[in-house]
Parts: C-alpha cells; sequence; structure tokens
C-alpha cells in the first residue's frame, strides 16, 4: 500500500483589514469626540450673618470674579476684564431689558477694585437691581 502524504495547505490570517479597520474607528472617534474645556472660575465667596436668598428661578446677569481679577459674565470668560468690556458684555447679555438684576459673585480675596469696575459698568449702563452674592457665616452655639 502507498500512502501518499497530503501537502499540507499553509492557512494565514491576513491583518491588513483588520488594521485598517481598526485605524478608521480610531480616526472617526477622534473626530467625533468634542472636548469641553472648563471655562468656569473658582470662587471662594465671603461670609455674611445678614441677607435674603434671592429666588434663582429669575432671569439674571451673572457677573463672577475670580481671586485674579478675571472675569465671567453668565459664564463666558472675558479676555479683558477692564471696564469697556464688562459694559459691552453687559449690554449683550441683557439686549434691552436693564431691569434684569445684575449679581456679582466675587471671590474673598478679589481686589475690591474689580468689585467697583463690575458696579460702576452696571451703573453706567442703567441697571439698578445689583446684588452681591455670599456664604452664610456660621454663628458659635451658645
Amino acid at each position: 500500500m502507498n500512502f501518499r502524504r497530503r501537502t499540507r495547505v499553509e492557512t494565514d490570517i491576513n491583518l491588513t483589514p483588520l488594521i485598517d479597520v481598526v485605524f478608521l474607528l480610531l480616526i472617526f472617534f477622534m473626530v467625533s469626540t468634542t472636548f469641553t474645556r472648563e471655562t468656569q472660575l473658582k470662587v471662594d465667596l465671603p461670609e455674611s450673618v445678614s441677607g435674603e436668598y434671592a429666588d434663582a428661578s429669575v432671569q439674571q446677569i451673572e457677573v463672577l470674579i475670580s481671586v485674579s481679577g478675571e472675569v465671567a459674565i453668565n459664564g463666558k470668560t472675558l479676555v479683558n476684564p477692564g471696564l469697556d468690556s464688562i459694559r459691552a458684555a453687559l449690554v449683550r447679555e441683557a439686549g434691552s431689558d436693564r431691569s434684569l438684576p445684575v449679581v456679582i459673585t466675587a471671590d474673598a480675596n478679589t481686589p475690591h477694585q474689580a468689585v467697583i469696575t463690575a458696579m460702576d459698568a452696571a451703573g453706567q449702563e442703567g441697571f439698578s437691581r445689583l446684588r452681591l452674592t455670599t456664604n452664610e457665616m456660621e454663628q458659635p452655639a451658645p
């Protein structure tokens, strides 16, 4: 009996198409991903014993001033925190409604001049309802 040995057929897996698909998926996810940049300023509020709670449901303009003097109005940071740019941003946010309350939230260690500049800009543009944000001071137990 003459048994012939079968020739072995080598099977290879071609990885080139797999690598192409992986790179296409990588490019797709890189292009479709949105990166959020945190634009909010960190503020450590001053404390106060007296004060009133403001109604947060009312439409208002929030001016946020950081310890370094950076200013953000309704979450949009201003490049130049000068008087003219604050005035322009307030006008842009309010439109023609000058009866909106302007809430100034300043860090406890913010230079006083930055707060006065924001208040002055609001006053020059006709805003008469100004509020300052504070934390409630804890009173010692008797």
